[in-house]
């Protein structure tokens, strides 16, 4: 049985290591390919524990964290996220930032995915936010590492009220688990209303 968690405050801070671990697991395979390390990540998930209105919320299997989603105001994220929806007339104070999921492959498809998402946006709106947004990364079609039989997550988004920013592109370095330095990456903006939900 897994249960879901929404942590904020200590108990945020006290999960970013295990959050630090997924990250780089999940997020080799595509279609991100990332090619992470201890080090970055304690500098990247730093800004969660310090940060007023940050979360994560949990998937526990017992004392095993299986699977994270975090998220933060817009307004306190790195200009690079910022910039993007400042450059198209939004206001990054009314927005709430939904980060990364990541999820160990072996408890996916029990609704998980949901979940992160209900408990992330219930937060924004405990918040008093009525707009939310999250990035997905770009790639080729053609791209040599692209398995087969991937499915994007359009639909899935689309079905949580999810629509494509379309112009609006955040740029994000990391390397790529084939390049031999940091390069970045194109990552496409989803947006929805919070509000009347």
């Amino acid at each position: 049985m897994v249960e879901i968690r929404r942590l904020t405050g200590e108990e945020l801070k006290a999960t970013l290591d295990a959050v630090a671990r997924l990250r780089i697991t999940v997020f080799r395979d595509w279609p991100y390919l990332y090619d992470g390390t201890p080090d970055y990540e304690a500098r990247y998930l730093e800004r969660y524990g310090e940060t007023d209105g940050a979360v994560i919320v949990g998937a526990f299997d017992g004392a095993k964290l299986v699977g994270a989603a975090t998220g933060e105001p817009l307004g306190d994220e790195v200009e690079a996220f910022r910039t993007p929806f400042e450059d198209r007339g939004f206001d990054p104070a009314n927005i709430f930032y939904m980060a990364e999921s990541v999820l160990d492959p072996a408890y996916r498809g029990r609704g998980i995915g949901h979940r992160f998402f209900d408990e992330r946006e219930a937060h924004a709106r405990d918040l008093g936010f009525r707009q939310a947004a999250f990035c997905a990364v770009v790639r080729p079609d053609d791209h040599p590492l692209k398995p087969v039989s991937y499915q994007p997550l359009d639909t899935f988004w689309r079905k949580r009220g999810y629509e494509k920013l379309e112009g609006v592109i955040v740029r994000f370095p990391w390397k790529d688990i084939d390049e031999p330095v940091e390069t970045e990456k194109p990552m496409q903006v989803w947006f929805r209303s919070l509000a009347g939900d």
